[in-house]
């Protein structure tokens, strides 16, 4: 690669068009964080080369919010490649997010692409898994993608991206709860190609949060709209909210031989 990359990672916008809106671990609406979050990505000194969102676009899989959560997103200066969250609809994501047609658009949205001679692998970990959890689970045409692109050749840097927290965080509720069900098998396909891997970028946890394990990055950004407790301490065992923390998102920088990411908050007036 001869530049640098450098986009935005953003996560959990949870857009609902009804301004009233709210959850008890919240503290105004999604639909006015997600403005906020775009004023702020839109004020930054420079203009990235993407905006990454790792998924939970909207509040619930619910079609009808598509066409507010577009707009929102139209708003943003630099182009968007989403992923499905749990709480959003795959079909409905693709036709007004991604622009994409048909009436027999896939269950899953996975798909890759190149910026500035970095690899994109973005995964949708929305799999059958166990209803009574937000757990996630990647299927096994996807693992099976994901392992061709690991093994291969390739010595380009790759960059990960999916919804679900992959690996185990020393977070009793994150780590039983909200995590991917297979997240082992995922983490070590991607062992393969730790050399490259600049990054696994995930959302659903509503927090910023690092990991690394065997040489790879797992890097969360905060949501926009309200964020979740998630010290690595055995009483956190059930999800509470955290109203310390500010919304924000991650700058990352990607170059052949290292990740820097920067943390970015922002206010909300509510």
């Amino acid at each position: 690669m001869s530049d640098v990359l450098r986009f935005v990672h953003i996560s959990d916008t949870h857009i609902s068009p009804d301004e009233n809106y709210i959850k008890d671990y919240a503290q105004y609406t999604p639909i006015i964080g997600a403005r906020a979050l775009v004023d702020a990505v839109n004020a930054l000194p420079f203009t990235p080369d993407f905006i990454l969102h790792t998924g939970d676009v909207a509040y619930d899989p619910d079609p009808s919010v598509y066409d507010t959560v577009a707009d929102i997103m139209s708003g943003f200066a630099a182009p968007v490649y989403y992923l499905a969250g749990n709480h959003d609809h795959p079909r409905a994501l693709q036709r007004w997010l991604m622009g994409r047609t048909g009436d027999d658009l896939p269950a899953y949205v996975f798909y890759e692409f190149e910026a500035k001679g970095v690899q994109i692998a973005c995964l949708d970990s929305n799999g059958p898994h166990d209803p009574n959890t937000p757990g996630g689970f990647v299927p096994e045409e996807q693992l099976e993608w994901l392992d061709g692109i690991c093994s291969s050749d390739n010595e380009q840097p790759l960059v990960i991206a999916v919804h679900h927290n992959v690996i185990h965080m020393g977070v009793p509720w994150l780590d039983n709860w909200m995590r991917m069900e297979n997240g082992e098998d995922f983490h070590r396909i991607l062992t393969r190609a730790s050399h490259r891997i600049r990054g696994v970028f995930f959302g659903h946890i509503h927090q910023n949060i690092d990991v690394y394990r065997d040489g790879i990055l797992y890097s969360a950004a905060a949501s926009s709209w309200c964020q979740f407790m998630s010290y690595p301490i055995p009483e956190n065992d059930r999800v509470s909210p955290d109203f310390s923390t500010p919304p924000g998102f991650s700058v990352v920088t990607v170059s052949d031989d290292h990740t820097f990411i920067r943390r970015h908050t922002f206010t909300v007036d509510y």
